[in-house]
């Protein structure tokens, strides 16, 4: 019996910058679809960054090329807002607000693509979670790198969808709070560690495996 080739779809994947209107906020981000895309992965960044994170631009492209699924990188914080953050440092642990903004991009996002992910950094994972435990039935799986999980509080027991938590072996503050995490998630739930990174997983190799194992993750649950 002769093999089944299946063809391979050559399209070129789309970018186009949108705007989310979240109450008076307005809230920038790049959306870029694979072709035939089996999800669309939502980034919630946290502690300073923005969607012009080249960490988290690199996760998303792997998203794009080996998981196949969408991404939308934006900005949880207006501009004027995230000036007023870089003074104070304020709204990036107001992880209420980041996950009321983070639902609202949900919302949006919702009939675009068949499910929907969330990828979490720093304090940007409590969001996700807090997010993903308000919507159950929207989120299909959660990703964590580098991420603050325990400072969605109790709202991790009311998580369903299946969360990946990815931590450097030399960020021990954060493996710590991980592990405390973990204790209250209900839900299939991994904890990888890379070792011998830190925070922003800047050691040579270590981004590209956070990219391998989320990608992995999106395969699984998308």
């Amino acid at each position: 019996m002769e093999p089944t080739v299946h063809p391979v779809d050559r399209r070129p994947e789309t970018k186009q910058l949108v705007i989310i209107r979240a109450g008076m906020a307005l809230l920038e981000g790049e959306l870029a679809m694979p072709p035939s895309p089996r999800g669309l992965v939502l980034f919630a960044h946290g502690s300073g960054s923005s969607r012009h994170s080249p960490r988290n631009r690199f996760v998303a492209q792997a998203l794009r090329s080996e998981a196949r699924v969408g991404t939308l990188l934006f900005d949880l914080l207006s501009a004027e807002e995230e000036q007023d953050d870089v003074r104070t440092g304020r709204l990036r642990f107001d992880i209420d607000l980041l996950a009321r903004r983070l639902i609202v991009a949900t919302d949006w996002a919702r009939g675009r693509a068949p499910c929907i992910g969330y990828v979490g950094a720093s304090t940007g994972a409590a969001a996700a979670l807090l997010g993903a435990a308000v919507r159950p039935n929207d989120v299909a799986a959660v990703v964590s790198r580098g991420g603050r999980p325990d400072l969605a509080g109790y709202a991790l027991e009311r998580v369903r969808a299946p969360t990946l938590l990815i931590v450097g072996g030399e960020d021990s503050l954060v493996l710590d709070a991980n592990r405390e995490a973990m204790t209250h998630l209900q839900v299939e739930t991994r904890l990888d560690v890379i070792p011998h990174a830190t925070h922003r997983f800047a050691e040579p190799g270590a981004l590209g495996e956070v990219a391998r194992r989320t990608a992995e993750w999106f395969r699984r649950y998308m």
